[in-house]
């Protein structure tokens, strides 16, 4: 069946793990199925420049932008809706509601982010936003019982696709002079947890060779635009307080996914030190995981889910010393390293692009083939 999508989203040249998601699921839906378009929310300040695919900009500073937004998804057959709080306009990024509110054609909603203690505003919205829905879906089984449980929505409405993941296995290995490499990815900012992982990496210098530390990615926007650079600057000053700051390498120019995928096949263990405990969904846990790297992570949820008896070593949040010694097994037992990597390869077919691309257009075909709309408001 040839399915038109129109995808909402951020969507780059934005820069973040959304933008990022929805880029590569419309560049996959578009393979397996019809062309697609999306309409980018971009905010103030984001780089508003043409860009392939993007049939509509929806600025947050649009009066009613919501409506023209909806006006343009409903020339597709299927919506698909990326859904996070922080992304649209109004307050808890209520807007989002508005337009599934005044779709005409079926739409999924994806969900990002599933609170454990919503405010209640933020419980209503969610409610509302999955009632709206054609069908919602859910990254983790953890989102999807947190969901269920936390949450009144229609469970037959929603389902779990995993997060996609890209081919990185069997790249190049770029090493640093022959060092064990330790790596953590992704948009830079408080709450990250790298001055966790500084304080390990000063706990592993006894080690022969000591292990050096890539932390790639920029910034992220939203930091940068209230904070500046001030978390990058404190963790310089740490790394050089803890005598590691040569052992440190930052790498914040944009890496496409070739030399992501480079610098991914050279590291000898992916450290994840979040302070998060509400993280239900985690894009750079999948690639890791999808690429047979071993991978050290506090236990937030999509952790807990995809490492306990898989493919790398949980901790517990805020503890160096607990990375440092998971960190130092994974380095000096070629045999438990093996392993890790071997654990890895169950759930690669399931989770690359394609694969769940295809899981996409099934559901976007039930809807349609089922002929369901969207429930719409009085006086939307």
């Amino acid at each position: 069946m040839t399915i038109r999508y129109g995808f909402l989203s951020t969507h780059p040249p934005t820069r973040c793990g959304l933008a990022t998601f929805n880029a590569a699921l419309s560049t996959h839906l578009s393979e397996v199925a019809g062309p697609s378009g999306i309409v980018r929310v971009a905010a103030h300040g984001d780089d508003i420049r043409p860009t392939p695919g993007v049939v509509h900009t929806w600025m947050d500073t649009a009066p009613s932008g919501w409506r023209d937004s909806a006006e343009v998804l409903n020339t597709f057959d299927v919506a698909v809706v990326q859904h996070e709080y922080g992304i649209y306009p109004g307050r808890d990024g209520g807007e989002v509601l508005s337009v599934l509110r005044r779709l005409t054609v079926p739409s999924i909603v994806v969900l990002h982010t599933v609170l454990t203690n919503p405010t209640p505003r933020q419980k209503s919205l969610l409610e509302q936003i999955a009632a709206a829905a054609g069908a919602v879906v859910t990254i983790t089984e953890a989102a999807h019982d947190r969901l269920l449980l936390g949450y009144a929505v229609d469970a037959a409405k929603v389902s779990v696709i995993p997060h996609g993941a890209s081919d990185y296995t069997g790249g190049p290995a770029r090493r640093h002079d022959n060092r064990p490499h330790l790596l953590t990815w992704g948009l830079l900012g408080p709450g990250k947890g790298i001055e966790w992982a500084l304080r390990a990496l000063a706990r592993l210098r006894n080690l022969d060779p000591a292990p050096v530390y890539t932390v790639a990615g920029r910034t992220h926007p939203k930091v940068v635009e209230q904070h500046g650079e001030a978390y990058r600057a404190s963790l310089h000053r740490l790394g050089a307080a803890l005598g590691v700051a040569h052992d440190v390498h930052y790498e914040s120019a944009y890496l496409d996914n070739a030399a992501l995928g480079d610098l991914i096949c050279s590291a000898d263990v992916v450290v994840l030190p979040y302070d998060s405990t509400e993280q239900v969904t985690s894009g750079v846990l999948v690639e890791a995981v999808a690429a047979r790297i071993p991978v050290v992570a506090t236990a937030f949820p999509h952790a807990v889910e995809l490492l306990t008896d898989g493919p790398g070593l949980l901790v517990p949040h805020k503890s160096p010393a607990a990375l440092a010694t998971a960190v130092r097994k994974i380095l000096t037992k070629p045999a438990l390293a093996a392993e890790l990597r071997k654990r890895s390869g169950h759930a690669e077919p399931a989770v690359r692009w394609p694969a769940v691309a295809l899981r996409y257009q099934q559901l976007a075909s039930t809807l349609v083939g089922a002929g369901v709309r969207p429930v719409t408001a009085a006086g939307v």
